[in-house]
This record gives structure tokens, sequence and C-alpha cells, in this order.
């Protein structure tokens, strides 16, 4: 299972959703890659505060916009339950390279109107991937909703329109997920009772269940 995380724009959590479903994922007994794509590393800097805390860790390297190529990502996927590609906003060709070989992409949005014009552009990187590869999936995660507001609901509305599937679960603004990150940690780890962790659980949940059904679709 490879899984893109990705999107044009920035401040939509990417890094942050990667991190907390590699940490999640690794806790659960899966063997994981994190592929770090974005050039400030910050994926690779988790990993090393991670180990400097003593804590084990998935498996972290950085690639970029040749990962596509057979020497690279398809190569080392094999060996893992699941690859999870962390990209970075405005550099089209890691996207692109990404939705090469992932299973499914999946984009972090905000939670206002604003974030779901500004999809627009991503939208379009996807649908262009998928002309060329059929089989590529793509969903739609609104991340940093702010509890108790109404905020959101025309958002889900307008993202349901642009024609890809809007994931159930939601990502809240939690402080949760920005602390985690300075001890090395996810959700999962860092506060397993917590709402934050909660939510990643249900994300992977809902994520297994959507590459279930594809699977199934191929079998039969």
């Amino acid at each position: 299972m490879i899984i893109a995380i990705g999107g044009q724009k920035g401040g939509t959590g990417k890094t942050t959703t990667t991190v907390a479903l590699a940490d999640a994922w690794h806790k659960a007994g899966k063997s994981v890659l994190l592929i770090d794509a974005d050039p400030q590393r910050s994926a690779m800097t988790w990993g090393d505060v991670r180990a400097e805390v003593g804590l084990d860790s998935p498996s972290i390297i950085a690639m970029g916009e040749a990962m596509h190529k057979r020497d690279q990502l398809p190569r080392l996927a094999h060996g893992f339950d699941v690859v999870l590609i962390d990209c970075p906003p405005r550099f089209g060709k890691i996207l692109r390279s990404a939705m090469m070989v992932a299973d499914l992409v999946v984009m972090p949005c905000g939670p206002s109107d604003v974030d779901a014009w500004a999809l627009a552009e991503t939208l379009d990187l996807v649908e262009e991937a998928q002309t060329l590869r059929e089989d590529l999936r793509s969903a739609v995660l609104i991340t940093r909703k702010v509890p108790r507001t109404t905020i959101g609901r025309t958002a889900r509305e307008l993202l349901a329109e642009g024609g890809h599937p809007v994931l159930k679960t939601e990502l809240g603004y939690r402080v949760a997920y920005q602390k985690c990150m300075g001890y090395g940690q996810g959700p999962a780890t860092f506060d397993q009772s917590g709402k934050a962790a909660r939510e990643t659980h249900k994300l992977i949940a809902e994520l297994e269940l959507l590459m279930n059904e594809e699977e199934a679709t191929h079998v039969a």
C-alpha cells in the first residue's frame, strides 16, 4: 500500500498527517517506509528526534522527483506493508512522480471555502495522473477543523462537487498534532486516549477500508 500525501498549497498539514499515520501504523506492528520528498526535510528531522529520545522508528529516507524510476521507490516498496510519501507544496514534479507509483493520493485541505478553492490546482494534477494511471485512487482529507464550529460544512460540499471522494474522517485543529512532533512522536503514541489519537486511528481504518475495497474490485 503506497499512499502519497500531497497538495500544491502549503499549511494544510501534509507532514503532520504523514507523520501521524507513520507513527500509528508502526505502533500497530506494520513495517512502514516514510519517504520525505519535501526539501525542508521535516519528516527526517522528526525521525532524528525520535532516535534521540530512544524510540524505535519507521524507516525514513529522502527522495525527489525521480522516485518513480524503477530502481528507486518501486524497488524499495516491496519490503514494506505501508509506504507513505510526504510531498511538498509547489513542487508539481515531485507530486507527479509520487503519483506514478502510489496506489492512493490523499489531499489534505483546510476547512474553509477558500481552502477548497485553492485545491483546484492539485485536483488538476491528480486528474492528469489518472489519465495515465486509471488505477490511481484519490481522496480529500479535511484538516485543521476547529472543534465545535460549523466551518467546513460548505467546504465539504464544494469539495464533493470536485469529483473526488471526501473522507468521512476529519482532523481537528489540535495542539497535540504539533506538540507531538517535537517529541519525535505521533498522536497515537503521544496521548493514546486523546482526540488526535482517535482521529488518527479513525483515518487509518478508513484508508485501509478504501484500499481493501479497491483490492477486492481488482480480484473480482
